[in-house]
């Protein structure tokens, strides 16, 4: 029998999933986290419950949606070294949801990525790729739509700020001109609550914007200056994505293939094209960049831990937007 305040967290262990979390549970969901290794998780996180999980194992997605009302989907596959993660991903999301009509899930969230104005990168197209097999599928599937996610955890925020922090000065391809929306873990962790309460049994996507389009260049020095750096831009005629990638490998901590999969992803601007989440919390107020710059930079040792200080403001977070969805009187 389902329990639709019962949510099977995958990618619990991961950085939108560590986040998301405590506003789950402050919204009064019961929150089941999947893990691959759910013993070893156990041990790390004993509050939590757990229970085995592998997107790649038909035979493990049916019994960890068992009982469940619905499920946040963040799983991806782009940090393998493996070169068909494509294929992969898109077959984990076609039996995810053929366990999740099984299991009579009430509704799907799956968080993936903004669509360029161009041709989308290969780690891009995956994720729309993904998205849309989970939306034709039975049940009800919100997929959500992201740029880059700020916040201690995010590769690409490792990026940009791993590039403001060790060069003196910058070297500024012309895909440092193209413009994002990047946006604060704590208005993803928003939009996937109120996803998850939206009304309705079709299934749609949605755009998350932050508050400003801006480029990546002028991110990066907004960045720095937050840092008490200002670093010489210097311009160059030619520098493709893939030897920007060298570069990026060699001065942050980015893996050389991860770096190359996120700066394919820029070539073109990533704006909004369809609804955005926010058209659903008309009252709900995005964070500021300047405040999401200096909330990661401050977290920054904490690896991908909120602090105590965050997991409050989650939590209040999380008990805000179960008071907004409940029907009123």
């Amino acid at each position: 029998m389902t329990d639709p305040e019962t949510i099977l967290l995958t990618g619990a262990t991961g950085f939108v999933g560590r986040y998301v979390y405590p506003a789950l549970h402050a919204a009064g969901y019961r929150v089941r986290c999947a893990s691959r290794r759910p013993e070893r998780a156990q041990l790390d996180f004993p509050k939590k419950e757990w229970v085995a999980f592998d997107a790649e194992d038909p035979a493990t997605i049916g019994p960890a949606l068992d009982g469940c009302g619905a499920a946040l989907f963040l799983v991806h596959g782009m940090g393998d070294d493996a070169q068909d993660y494509p294929e992969r991903e898109r077959a984990s999301a076609l039996a995810f949801r053929e366990a999740a009509a099984a299991a009579g899930l009430r509704r799907v969230v799956y968080l993936g990525g903004v669509a360029p104005q161009g041709r989308p990168s290969k780690h891009l197209q995956s994720r729309l790729d993904t998205g849309a097999a989970l939306r034709e599928g039975a049940v009800s599937t919100i997929e959500l739509r992201a740029a880059m996610i700020v916040g201690v955890g995010s590769s690409s925020w490792q990026m940009v700020r791993d590039l403001a922090r060790r060069l003196p000065a910058m070297l500024l391809p012309r895909w440092l001109r193209n413009h994002s929306w990047p946006v604060s873990i704590d208005d993803v962790v928003a939009a996937l609550l109120i996803a998850l309460a939206r009304p309705g049994e079709s299934s749609d996507w949605y755009d998350v914007p932050g508050p400003e389009r801006i480029t990546h260049r002028d991110l990066m020095v907004r960045v720095a200056r937050h840092m008490g750096k200002s670093p010489r831009m210097i311009s160059v005629p030619v520098l493709s994505p893939r030897l920007s990638s060298y570069w990026i490998g060699l001065v942050t901590r980015t893996d050389l293939k991860l770096a190359r999969e996120l700066v394919e992803g820029l070539r073109f601007d990533l704006d909004p094209s369809g609804p955005s989440i926010w058209e659903l919390a008309p009252d709900h107020t995005l964070q500021g960049l300047d405040a999401t710059i200096r909330e990661a930079l401050d977290e920054e040792d904490r690896r991908f831990y909120p602090t105590v200080e965050h997991v409050e403001k989650l939590e209040a977070l999380g008990a805000r937007l179960a008071e907004r969805s409940r029907p009123r009187a």
